[in-house]
């Protein structure tokens, strides 16, 4: 009559299928219940019947409360903070609802306790077909109504530090202690569902580096750290990606320039395949830039431009690192310094191998954090004849 063999539950770092699971659970009891009505009048309260019956009470005395105290007191409340637009509306009208059920279905309960109670000990064999009729309906209407619109809420709206937040509240209430998880463990759920803003087609400018300005100086204004810093990708003759983080040091309709060693990593990757790839990620808006073309060296004159508007110390340092090149120590390093200071005086010339690259873009995405990871992302690919279009991608 019961299902003894056990069933593996999810952890509690998936809380939402550890709901399902109680519902499968429930359906189960649910199960028994209706099979102990058609055992009971042909074999009384015999041990196959009051096991059953103990069972039963268990279960909906104690789990079937910690489980309706999940959605009342964590996931109902959690869900109210994040709902916006339909599915506020949603949970307004469905939440009243499913706390009046909780409160119908305790009250179904009493009507069976003091039978189920009575065949547990042997000492009554009936049981209300029209009472366990009556709550088994009311319990599965209630959990395909929880299945089919809370359930699937929580997992679209919730982030993974909520989603963890719930699943610590459930283990909590169960009186289970959770295991400190590793660190590469903890990495999943460190999450930040974004939701400062939108892009939409209409907000965007029609020329991708007037966007990208518009953009760089919102930037500005928020005080964003570093919005000049991007990291550039390359790969090398065999195909290998790198990649590192510089700062932009102009941009403009021909593309976006930053200087560097001739010699170094980057350079020999660019020289032999001469395309990158950008990414400005500003954090505190909740965005990001991806933009992708073949890579060019900038003029000598404007190279000689910039190194001569740097500090003289960022100058020296230029002359005296072989970029990329292994070096013993740091004190070498430092002696390399010290030498040049003292032989190149207040106006050192550029050396030859130190310069400026122009990312010509090609290709240029602008992404704006949505919630639940709906991200808005919407892209520019520059035409033959140099023209711009531009579409909505999917998150």
């Amino acid at each position: 009559m019961n299902d003894f063999l056990p069933e593996a539950a999810p952890g509690f770092d998936q809380p939402i299928a550890v709901l399902k699971h109680c519902h499968g659970r429930i359906r189960k009891q649910l199960g028994t219940l209706e099979r102990l009505l058609s055992h009971l009048p042909e074999h009384g309260a015999d041990e196959q019947a009051r096991q059953a019956a103990g069972a039963v009470l268990k279960y909906f005395e104690k789990a079937a409360h910690l489980h309706h105290d999940d959605e009342e007191q964590d996931l109902i409340p959690m869900l109210r903070a994040v709902a916006q637009g339909e599915d506020a509306a949603t949970l307004q009208a469905l939440a009243p609802v499913i706390l009046q059920d909780h409160k119908d279905m305790d009250a179904l309960w009493q009507d069976l306790h003091e039978q189920l109670a009575a065949i547990a000990d042997g000492s009554a064999s009936t049981l209300s077909t029209t009472n366990v009729q009556r709550f088994c309906q009311r319990y599965l209407s209630h959990m395909e109504r929880e299945e089919s619109t809370l359930a699937p809420m929580a997992l679209r709206l919730f982030s993974g530090e909520q989603m963890a937040r719930l699943g610590q509240a459930m283990q909590q209430r169960r009186g289970i202690d959770a295991p400190a998880p590793s660190i590469g463990e903890a990495v999943a759920g460190l999450r930040k569902d974004y939701g400062q803003a939108s892009l939409n087609e209409d907000d965007v400018l029609d020329d991708p580096i007037q966007q990208f300005t518009r953009w760089f100086e919102q930037a500005l204004k928020a005080e964003v750290n570093e919005p000049n810093a991007m990291n550039v990708a390359t790969v090398d003759a065999d195909g290998r990606p790198s990649s590192r983080i510089v700062l932009v040091k102009q941009f403009d309709e021909r593309g976006f320039t930053w200087y560097t060693n001739y010699d170094s990593r980057k350079a020999q990757e660019l020289r032999a395949n001469p395309h990158g790839a950008l990414l400005f990620f500003w954090s505190e808006l909740e965005r990001q830039v991806r933009i992708e073309g073949r890579v060019e060296n900038t003029s000598p004159e404007e190279s000689d431009k910039y190194f001569h508007s740097r500090p003289l110390k960022s100058r020296l340092s230029a002359i005296a690192s072989q970029q990329s090149a292994p070096i013993a120590s740091r004190a070498a390093l430092e002696q390399n310094y010290e030498a040049v200071a003292a032989q190149a005086g207040e106006a050192p010339p550029r050396p030859a191998n130190w310069g400026g690259f122009r990312l010509v873009p090609e290709r240029i995405e602008f992404w704006q954090g949505r919630r639940s990871r709906f991200h808005d992302r919407i892209v520019y690919e520059r035409q033959q004849d140099g023209s711009w279009t531009r579409q909505r991608l999917q998150p």
